[in-house]
This record gives structure tokens, sequence and C-alpha cells, in this order.
């Protein structure tokens, strides 16, 4: 995180996607929030759940399949979507994409 601190760096090349995974580099980690970046190679994703506070994924590359509360949203790159807290959701890749994952902890 360090080497991003006062300094422009494009998103994609943060994190590189690997063959049969998904990758994330935590961006910021405090108590009041988290950002972090993702690589999902093409089949890969994360299984439904729910999460106690809002999060806003931002596709930087590719396209995802992400479900929130049994509605399935195509969100593709450049577009972003809003994940309410407490509801459940799922990620797929369609094909492989990139996120920045932006989540907002209130209390």
């Amino acid at each position: 995180m360090n080497d991003l601190i006062g300094k422009a760096k494009e998103m994609e090349i943060l994190v590189d996607y690997q063959k049969d995974s998904v990758v994330s580099k935590a961006i910021i980690d405090k108590k009041q929030g988290i950002v972090t970046l993702f690589a999902f190679d093409e089949g890969q994703g994360l299984s439904e759940h729910t999460a106690p506070f809002d999060a806003i994924a931002y596709i930087v590359d590719g396209a995802a399949e992400i479900t929130i509360d049994g509605s399935l949203n195509l969100v593709n790159r450049g577009e972003l979507i809003i994940m309410p807290a407490d509801k459940p959701h799922s990620l797929k890749a369609r094909e492989r994409f990139k996120m920045l994952l932006i989540m907002i902890k209130s209390e």
C-alpha cells in the first residue's frame, strides 16, 4: 500500500490474474472501511454470503455476474453496483474480471 500513497497508479496493473484463482490486494484496511482490488479468473467466484456493511463493487476490467438478494446483474467494465448490508450476494466470473470493492462500516 505504501507504494500508492501520493502516487497515481492504474488499478488494472495492481493485481494480476492467476489461472483458476481469485487474487486480492488490500488497498486500504481501516476500522471505518476496507478497499480491496480483486482479480477473478474465468469461472471463479464468491459463494452467496452477507456482510454487515454496504459495499460498492466497481468493475475495472471484464464483466461480472453479481447476484443480490436473488436478482442477477451483469456488471461490465466501468460500471458499479451497490451491495446493501445484510442482503445475500454472490459473484461469478462469466469472463475474467477485476473489481475494486469498497466496504463502508457503519456504526
